[in-house]
């Protein structure tokens, strides 16, 4: 609620556009998905991905879109909208709790994000080609959760003002700047020295390297990317006006968020190829890829630094819209279901991700020895929502569109504003295969993670 007492919106299609988008486009496009396309197949992984996007992705955006609209409430109210009951209730708090687990640690990578940023501005790029720059950080507690903090209170900020003039304003200025800057980094990647024998692994589909396992790194990738299941979706769709295209806003949010993620494959994958003279294998995953292999990579091309700070300017802007929109569906929920206003929920909101957030910066020094399951603290967190909770919160939003809302209403709902082209599609995927689907992702992300396969 507004503190008129009515209820935020976006102030039309571009505002919800650019929002979702932000909240998409993170840091799974830049650090997880180059690497996922290096490892299997190159352009085989794109085809798949995208096949999956306008597919399973779509039709989990337009259901949690749609219900957001309908019900006009955030995650744990609009499951409840249609029924009481225990499996509602616990649908409603599993997307609802899911991006108050995510946000503090994603947060804490923010933090590293700025920290480097920080570091070119100042510094310049020689001292980060060294492994131990990285890990000498993280085994700084305190410099750690200083860069944490200062991210977190730039996230806060921005939710404080509010859905149009926060949330939207800020996706307006800085989606269409990390686009720019997106197409720019990814032209000069592509000029480097052997830099188009990556440009054609990644952009041409070798069918002989097609396996199982392109299929399920795509789908898990697809879905990490499209912030499905995060209560986002929801929340923004109930702030989405009711003439606002449902469909094409859809369709604008994945184009998107495909193309900054084959825009951050073409930024990485041609420069892993000119510095390693064009092993894909020497592409890695995660923080070892940004933090560590990138400014190597930096510092031996001409222009290093700038390009450094460019590259972390695009990795900062990812990053905090995506934080912004976990963060404002944990706001949502706090004004929905406590009656708080806005303020208090940002302040609550705020003292929960410091607290969180500062685990995770200190499992990596003095909370080192304390491993749940045998992961890093940060790892336990990233593991909980993603791995378990995301996919059962899907499974849960598929069948309460399945049984409590049934596909007719969904489709009434879209129909208000949209002519819905891909309906056949929609009730195809959501009635065959979105369970099967789900149940490959779950399997496949807890092997991941205990290391049964390797994704």
């Amino acid at each position: 609620m507004n503190e008129t007492g009515g209820r935020h919106s976006f102030s039309g299609k571009l505002g919800f556009v650019l929002s979702a988008a932000g909240a998409s486009v993170g840091l799974g496009n830049i650090w997880r998905f180059p690497y996922l396309a290096a490892q299997y197949g190159g352009g085989i992984f794109l085809l798949v991905y995208v096949i999956l996007a306008v597919t399973f992705g779509y039709t989990m955006i337009m259901s949690e879109s749609a219900i957001g609209r309908m019900t006009q409430k955030s995650p744990v109210g609009a499951f409840c909208s249609f029924g009481k009951g225990a499996l509602n209730r616990a649908g409603g708090w599993i997307n609802a709790i899911i991006p108050l687990l995510i946000v503090p640690y994603y947060s804490v990578i923010g933090g590293w994000v700025l920290k480097y940023l920080f570091a070119y501005l100042t510094e310049g790029s020689q001292v980060m080609t060294d492994d131990s720059y990285f890990t000498g950080f993280l085994a700084n507690g305190g410099q750690q959760v200083l860069w944490f903090l200062v991210f977190i209170v730039v996230d806060l900020v921005i939710i404080f003002f509010g859905v149009q003039n926060g949330i939207e304003r800020v996706s307006k200025l800085v989606m269409p700047v990390l686009a720019v800057l997106a197409v720019a980094l990814a032209i000069y990647s592509m000029t480097l020295p052997g830099a188009m024998a990556g440009v054609r692994y990644f952009l041409i589909p070798d069918f002989s390297k097609f396996s199982l396992m392109t299929v399920v790194a795509a789908l898990g990738q697809m879905f990490y990317s499209l912030s499905i299941a995060m209560g986002i979706l929801i929340t923004f769709g109930s702030y989405m006006k009711r003439e606002t295209d449902m469909e094409s806003s859809t369709v604008q949010v994945e184009i998107f968020d495909t193309v900054v993620a084959v825009l951050a494959g073409l930024m990485i994958i041609p420069a892993v190829f000119s510095f390693s003279g064009g092993d894909p294998s020497k592409l890695n995953s995660g923080p070892s890829l940004m933090f560590i292999t990138m400014p190597q990579i930096f510092h031996n091309i001409g222009g290093g630094r700038v390009i450094g700070i460019l590259f972390f300017v695009l990795v900062f802007f990812a990053a905090l819209t995506s934080s912004i929109a976990l963060t404002e569906a944990c706001v949502a929920t706090f004004e929905d279901e406590f009656g708080w206003g806005r303020k208090k929920s940002t302040v609550i909101m705020g003292l929960i991700m410091a607290g969180l957030g500062i685990l995770s910066c200190l499992g990596f020094n003095v909370l080192g020895n304390v491993r749940p399951l045998g992961m890093g603290i940060l790892d336990f967190f990233d593991f909980l929502t993603n791995s378990l909770m995301m996919p059962v919160s899907a499974l849960m939003i598929c069948l309460l569109v399945l049984r409590k809302i049934r596909i007719e209403k969904i489709e009434e709902e879209v129909m208000q504003s949209s002519r819905f082209h891909r309906r056949k599609l929609y009730r195809f995927v959501l009635k065959y295969l979105s369970i099967p689907l789900l149940a490959v992702i779950f399997c496949s992300s807890v092997a991941n993670a205990f290391g049964w396969i390797h994704i």
